[in-house]
């Protein structure tokens, strides 16, 4: 019969597993009448199962036996022997049934294992004389323990008995003990992975988002981000010299980027290092992040401000141009990156531009302040300044009414920017007005990343010239770039658009080209594929020229795609300088173009007007081959590309001339009209000499009927040429990729 105290928690017993192992185990809940809990620690883990109690009672008998009483040995007496005692046991034939050893019993060999109790086989098969002999001898031993139990019940036999209950309870705690701390340590280790897992299903459930379709590249960045150390640049870092410095700032993301619910998809995880944390789907449509590292001279993140940013970038190119040098600092990226509100300054809540903070006034105090040191007083240096845009392949003064600037190249290859007004600055306050004054009339337009995109570049540039001759000693030039557009941008747009992306594309090609023989020294200068670089060839060329380019970029998600190639724009311009050891300067005049082959020629009724007005001639197409050649793209590609931008070239070289032509005409026809009229009087006089009025009448309408026929002429290759750019345009199906 079985005994509910024998089988309880911290029990140790046989089990067998389905393997056939046998081995102990420790319960760990009873169910009264069905099954108990056991579980046991297997190859450093802790395993559990349930058991029925058939079958822990097949493996473990003595947990069917009675608890029998402890016998208690007292004082050897012979006459309290039975003196049959010893022979009966032998002479039963019975055997006895030994209880199996527990663990602790196993480990523990001080502790007395107790004795089990004999049992009486069946004799059901048996024979009757067998059984009846059974019988007696059974009685027989049963009689002289009942005799000797019955004899030695004495106060003394009861202390003894006491004492002997006590040292059994003493050992069974004992192995309790350590059963019940074996089980408090499963229960501890059971309950804090429990909750271990109920925090990481807290964690799923917080990042979740149903309303947010980007919550599962959001979480992936967010573990990425976790597992690497993030040291952001600080004011206190140093400011490295250099005489080319590529940076990168990222701006933080914007309302509509907040309204759609964009990731921000930018890490900076250095002072130089930036992560693109790129999205993409597997063909399985698993989402998945790819992702990219750039390393600059400095980056700075969504905090930074634009203090911190000049103290790194614009500031030390100041002590340049008081050492007869030329500095440029240049910001470049995607429309809406934030270019305007590093040059320029931040724009208020009524989307006013308050340029206190901008670079361009940042820059012009700290050059006053330095004017006034006594190394420089002594110099007699007076400060101007110039604002201009480049829009379209065209430049226009943004001092001067937005009045168009003719930039034309001498003979000893020295640009000029003809009609370009310099305003005389004393402060800064000075300066900040030319400032607000050009802004407020620049080139802007609408495009696919911004509503208000600044369509032009504006350089403003900050001169220092000595105050008797008025020569230049030393040039700052600040350039805000246009977008770097491309794709729907240009490519599917009309064909204003069209034609202003592909001069952006154009002069930001040239403009990398230029930076990049900046850094090796007798490379080749090609100045003239762009009105930008040509406008800007002094600030390339000389040991004292410095530069510095900051790369902005957006970190929402559906702008990644610009904002790594950006990062690429940057990251070529910068590396290859540092291949070239940082060696001389750029020996734009001595080196020679590469020759190429047969390129796209201007119609002839605009090529000798581009030579009589200073025009560059092959020297360009040379310049814009050069540009195409360094892009590495395949060849039906690059030559689709290259005659897109000639063709583009011409398109604009042609207008500017049919301009001036029609300019001429009118002038011309004034001057024929005005013959016209005194000959219109001298035929109302009596004595008019009809032959002569009939000769000069003829002669003016001749006269006429030329220009007339060379101008149309001009306005059907112009015609001609934008069917050109049409047919080109179809055959590209984005720009180059910057």
């Amino acid at each position: 019969m079985e005994n509910p105290t024998s089988l309880s928690v911290g029990v140790s017993v046989n089990i067998q597993r389905s393997d056939g192992r046998v081995h102990s185990a420790i319960v760990s809940g009873v169910k009264e009448g069905s099954c108990v809990t056991v579980e046991w620690f297997e190859r450093g883990e802790t395993k559990g199962k349930e058991i029925e109690l058939k079958q822990i009672f097949a493996l473990n008998e003595w947990l069917l036996e009675e608890p029998r009483k402890e016998e208690i040995k007292p004082n050897p007496q012979p006459s309290h022997k039975p003196a049959s005692s010893k022979k009966a046991r032998p002479s039963s034939g019975i055997p006895r049934a030994k209880r199996a050893p527990s663990p602790l019993s196993q480990n523990n060999p001080s502790i007395e294992q107790e004795p089990a109790p004999v049992r009486t086989p069946s004799v059901k098969n048996r024979g009757n004389g067998a059984s009846a002999q059974t019988g007696s001898r059974v009685q027989q031993l049963k009689a002289p323990a009942a005799r000797s139990r019955h004899s030695l019940a004495s106060p003394v036999q009861a202390s003894q008995a006491g004492d002997a209950k006590k040292a059994k309870d003493g050992v069974g705690s004992r192995r309790r003990s350590h059963c019940v701390k074996e089980v408090e340590r499963l229960r501890k280790n059971r309950e804090e992975r429990r909750a271990k897992q109920a925090e990481q299903l807290q964690q799923r459930m917080e990042d979740f988002d149903p309303t947010n379709p980007n919550w599962e590249f959001h979480k992936m960045i967010k573990d990425y981000i976790s597992s690497i150390d993030i040291r952001q640049l600080s004011i206190a870092d140093l400011v490295l010299e250099q005489r080319i410095s590529v940076c990168v700032r990222k701006r933080p993301l914007n309302r509509k980027e907040l309204g759609r619910r964009e990731v921000d998809v930018l890490t900076v995880a250095d002072k130089d290092r930036l992560l693109v944390h790129e999205p993409k789907l597997k063909v399985d449509l698993t989402k998945y992040l790819e992702n990219h590292q750039f390393r600059f001279d400095y980056a700075f993140d969504e905090k930074s401000s634009n203090q911190l940013v000049y103290r790194f970038t614009a500031q030390p190119l100041v002590h340049t141009i008081f050492e007869r040098g030329m500095a440029t600092c240049f910001a470049y990226g995607q429309t809406g990156s934030g270019k305007t509100h590093t040059m320029g300054g931040h724009f208020t809540s009524t989307k006013e531009q308050d340029a206190t903070d901008g670079i361009y006034a940042m820059a012009a105090s700290d050059v006053f302040r330095l004017l006034e040191e006594p190394k420089n007083r002594s110099k007699d240096l007076v400060v101007s300044a110039s604002f201009f845009e480049i829009y379209g392949g065209k430049v226009f003064d943004l001092l001067n009414d937005k009045a168009k600037l003719r930039v034309l190249e001498d003979g000893k290859q020295q640009v000029r920017v003809v009609g370009l007004s310099e305003e005389s600055v004393t402060s800064v306050q000075d300066v900040l007005q030319c400032i607000q004054c050009g802004n407020q009339i620049r080139t802007s337009g609408t495009t696919s990343a911004n509503q208000n995109s600044s369509r032009s570049h504006a350089v403003f540039q900050i001169l220092l010239r000595k105050r008797t001759n008025r020569k230049l000693h030393g040039k700052f030039s600040l350039i805000d770039l246009a977008g770097n557009e491309r794709g729907a941008d240009t490519s599917s747009a009309d064909r204003q658009t069209r034609m202003e992306g592909a001069e952006i594309n154009k002069s930001l090609l040239a403009l990398k080209e230029c930076i990049r023989a900046l850094g090796r020294k007798g490379a080749y200068l090609p100045f003239r594929a762009s009105k930008l670089t040509q406008v800007l060839r002094d600030s390339f060329v000389g040991d004292r020229s410095r530069t510095c380019m900051i790369a902005m970029v957006s970190p929402g998600q559906g702008s990644c795609e610009h904002s790594l190639n950006t990062l690429r724009y940057a990251d070529r311009v910068k590396e290859l300088e540092a291949g070239a050891g940082g060696g001389g300067g750029g020996g734009g005049a001595a080196a020679a173009p590469p020759s190429g082959g047969q390129a796209l020629q201007l119609p002839p009724v605009f090529s000798s007007h581009a030579s009589a007005h200073g025009g560059s001639g092959n020297l360009e197409q040379d310049d814009l081959r050069m540009l195409h050649e360094s892009l590495g793209q395949e060849a039906a590609a690059a030559a689709d590309v290259l005659n897109f931008h000639e063709v583009v070239s011409h398109v604009v070289e042609a207008q500017e001339q049919l301009v001036e032509d029609h300019r001429s005409f009118l002038q011309g026809n004034r001057d024929l009209w005005s013959r016209a009229e005194v000959l219109l009087k001298q035929a109302d006089s009596p004595d008019c000499n009809v032959e002569e009025y009939a000769r000069s009448l003829d002669e003016i309408l001749q006269r006429q009927e030329e220009e007339c026929a060379a101008m149309r002429e001009k306005v059907l290759s112009l015609r001609k040429l934008l069917k050109d750019e049409e047919a080109a345009s179809q055959h590209i199906r984005h720009l180059p990729v910057l």
